[in-house]
């Protein structure tokens, strides 16, 4: 890529939002292939935002906040692109996946349908440390939210749900839980402030149930929790639009 073309697609990718500095990273492992040690790298760069949506990806950049050479990083964006997380465009090289509403609602919905059956099935196999223990992440996700400590709220909120699946005991589940679990962190991240209280008192509400061992109000509730949740993200992006578009009206 010529350095006009270059400072062009950085041009196009920055327009309407500032792109944070990039930050210097600790050199990857090396017992790992680098193909698989950047690849994982990249995903929770993208996950925690660190690399916006929308953001242009420069391999020379990339390579040195990584501490490799350019080739597991070239191999690292393609395996990105093959799976979602970075479209590739002719002459102008890697950008972050904007992800559009539909696949937003497409992944949440698959989501609520499996971790309702999850919620169901823990119940039903609860044991009282697994019930404590629940209540242990309960807590620390409380602590994150009196904090306002974002990381730490999607930390916590996916180490609950996480733990309730694998209470579950069905393998299968879990497997497919898992393939949309990334997903998830990186949608649930812009709002894990907005749904804040909400989210957690919803969170005690099913942990009572599953300490009741009942599976139907479990899953019932799960439901709830989790089309709240996409309710949540659908509002925030229509507010996000709205307020762009009325930015370019005062314009």
């Amino acid at each position: 890529m010529t350095q006009d073309r270059r400072a062009s697609a950085r041009a196009v990718s920055g327009a309407g939002s500032a792109v944070p500095a990039p930050t210097v990273r600790a050199p990857l492992e090396r017992p790992a292939p680098l193909r698989e040690a950047a690849y994982d790298a990249l995903v929770e760069m993208i996950i925690t935002r660190e690399l916006q949506p929308g953001q242009h990806l420069v391999e020379n950049e990339l390579a040195v906040q990584l501490g490799v050479s350019r080739q597991p990083v070239r191999e690292a964006l393609q395996r990105l692109q093959s799976e979602g997380w970075v479209d590739l465009r002719r002459a102008l090289g890697a950008f972050v996946h904007v992800p559009t509403d539909a696949e937003a609602d497409q992944l949440l919905a698959v989501r609520t349908v499996l971790e309702a059956e999850s919620a169901r099935l823990a119940a039903r196999r609860a044991t009282p440390a697994q019930v404590d223990h629940l209540w242990e992440l309960q807590r620390t996700g409380e602590k994150a939210l009196a904090d306002d400590d974002e990381e730490g709220l999607v930390s916590a909120n996916n180490a609950l749900h996480a733990y309730l699946v694998s209470m579950s005991g069905n393998t299968v589940l879990a497997n497919l839980i898992a393939t949309v679990a990334h997903r998830v962190r990186w949608y649930y991240r812009p709002i894990a402030l907005l749904r804040g209280k909400d989210a957690w008192d919803e969170h005690a509400e099913l942990i009572m149930a599953i300490a009741g061992r009942n599976g139907r109000r479990a899953g019932d509730l799960m439901r709830r929790h989790t089309e709240r949740t996409r309710e949540i993200y659908h509002q925030r992006r229509q507010e996000a639009g709205e307020g762009a578009e009325g930015a370019e009206g005062v314009a």
